[in-house]
């Protein structure tokens, strides 16, 4: 599942092309976007996006891990993670793009 990575620079050349602003000022509206979101999960808060997902920090408690290699169990120290919810728009949007293709690349059924 080869796919293109989308950018900042992606994401500001749309922001130019839809919107209108100059190469430079959609550049710094993206950047101004990503800086508060990252903040706002930073301070702990929950960003959620309508439509998109949500993204939230959550704390982990220390727990007893293996190493895979020798089978030694190690305590993994407790730490904070955030993790990324998609939204039931996103996943169906998915979903339908998913189906669509799949049915594009379905092979006629030989006719006997």
């Amino acid at each position: 599942m080869a796919g293109k990575t989308v950018t900042r620079a992606d994401l500001a050349e749309s922001v130019f092309r839809k919107v209108g602003l100059s190469r430079t000022e959609s550049a710094e509206l993206v950047e101004t976007v990503i800086d508060e979101i990252c903040n706002a999960i930073v301070r702990g808060e929950v960003v959620k996006l309508s439509s998109f997902a949500t993204f939230q920090v959550r704390a982990k408690n220390e727990r007893i891990g293996r190493n895979p290699k020798t089978g030694e169990e190690v305590p993994i120290s407790p730490r904070r993670v955030m993790t990324f919810k998609a939204s039931n728009v996103l996943k169906q949007r998915i979903l339908k793009a998913h189906t669509a293709r799949k049915a594009k690349q379905k092979p006629a059924s030989p006719v006997a």
